[in-house]
């Protein structure tokens, strides 16, 4: 056994194992390194490909739209912006109802990388798929959803309980 996995087995992580945040956090890890070895010829890190997908998506949006629509705070925002734009893959321009305000537009170069990088996300999330097959994909999709959004689910023991019966 190697020297890491020894050590691993030998550490008492307590309930961590059980808990939704722990496996979600180590879920995501791997996620990354997978994503972050997939794109690295690219120079793309995960908050930068979200940013520029909707962006691609739905041009014109403007800044506090694209970092409310992915949850990145205004500060954080700006500065992934700037590198963005400093790499001329995104621009910003006065937003045409509120010149206060900018819209923001892929650039040719930027356009022309995402075209690069949709079958690099299609093997990404192919090995990702290929972890839990396709059925589990679903599932896990559906029930993280449910965990982002805080909607709460039904577990099937409750939902089968009725009123007059034993268990209520």
């Amino acid at each position: 056994m190697g020297e890491a996995k020894k050590a691993k087995a030998q550490i008492d992580l307590g309930p961590l194992p059980e808990l939704i945040g722990y496996v979600l956090r180590r879920a995501q890890l791997a996620a990354f390194q997978d994503f972050f070895a997939a794109f690295a010829a690219f120079d793309i890190r995960p908050a930068q490909f979200s940013v520029l997908t909707v962006i691609e998506r739905n041009p014109g949006l403007t800044q506090s739209q694209v970092a409310a629509a992915l949850g990145i705070k205004r500060t954080n925002f700006v500065g992934l912006l700037d590198t963005l734009e400093s790499r001329g893959l995104a621009e910003r321009r006065p937003a045409v109802r509120d010149r206060r305000s900018y819209a923001l537009h892929l650039t040719a170069k930027g356009a022309a990388l995402m075209r690069k990088l949709k079958p690099v996300l299609k093997a990404h999330e192919s090995r990702m798929v290929a972890r839990v097959g396709a059925d589990g994909r679903e599932r896990l999709v559906a029930l993280l959803r449910a965990v982002a959004e805080g909607t709460p689910k039904a577990s099937k023991a409750a939902r089968s309980r009725r009123a007059g019966s034993a268990a209520t």
